[in-house]
């Protein structure tokens, strides 16, 4: 099956039948096409492509995140790159600027697949037995283990902290996308207190319902006083959304560690009153 995605980025698969765009001047003979959209705002783009697609192929279908598919049983590599894997989809919980729980529904357990990164919209959400059996998987995997879907920390507990501490952990990522949840992250801290801040992982979702930019910026200096580093993420809509440059300056200093850190060094070393 060819696949077709309307931009790379990391998790883009790479193998011989993923595609990028338009179709290439050398093609792969004829099969079924599948073309993959995460964005709303990508629709436009997705459906030219489409169209020069069928102009070589017979079956092009055109689906994915941005027309609200609720994911079914995940199959390895195929829309994502090797080495990911989802073991369950949907969440219950109901944020409202999340649209988890509008595409894919309430959490369900799925088949669990191989891999070493765990992009679960709400792993800790998942049965006890189902939780072990992912750390089972992990255990025979050649690669430390990275949860990247952003682990709740309104979950955690000791169990879940016993079983992260029985694996080789690349990266934990967490979450703090509203001023309340400052309060998990501590606790959250506290707990993995003999991870280091390079394990320790936080998206921070700023600029949500009239959020201001001073707010935003000391929620990222707070999660990062805690001792995670942040990934900032500016809220989007249905339809994307266009920052002023302050914010976009914003996004961009507290998305790349090398930056914040070198910022945050550079005023520790400054003498008061200077």
């Amino acid at each position: 099956m060819i696949r077709v995605f309307t931009k790379r980025n990391k998790w883009t698969p790479v193998d011989d039948l993923a595609y990028v765009g338009y179709p290439p001047l050398f093609r792969p003979p004829e099969q079924p096409v599948r073309i993959s959209v995460v964005f709303t705002w990508d629709i436009s783009f997705a459906l030219e492509i489409k169209s020069a697609w069928e102009a070589h192929y017979n079956d092009v279908q055109i689906g994915g995140p941005a027309f609200d598919a609720p994911g079914d049983e995940f199959v390895p590599g195929r829309f994502i790159k090797d080495g990911v894997t989802f073991t369950s989809r949907g969440c219950g919980r109901r944020c409202p600027w999340c649209f988890v729980p509008k595409r894919e529904g309430r959490l369900r357990e799925l088949t669990i697949q191989p891999g070493h990164i765990i992009q679960d919209n709400n792993f800790l959400q998942c049965s006890k037995p189902h939780v072990s059996a992912v750390f089972d998987m992990l255990r025979e995997q050649n690669k430390a283990a990275t949860f990247s879907g952003g682990l709740d920390t309104r979950l955690l507990n000791q169990w879940n902290k016993d079983l992260f501490d029985s694996i080789k952990i690349k990266e934990l990522w967490f979450a703090c996308d509203t001023k309340h949840m400052t309060a998990h992250l501590k606790k959250t801290a506290e707990l993995f207190c003999n991870y280091t801040p390079s394990k320790r992982r936080c998206y921070v979702m700023i600029g949500f319902d009239g959020e201001s930019i001073v707010d935003a910026e000391k929620r990222l200096e707070k999660v990062y006083d805690l001792g995670f580093l942040p990934f900032c993420q500016l809220y989007q809509g249905n339809e994307k959304k266009l920052y002023s440059k302050d914010w976009c300056n914003l996004q961009r200093k507290w998305s790349r560690p090398a930056a914040y850190r070198a910022t945050e060094k550079v005023r520790a070393n400054e003498l008061p009153g200077l």
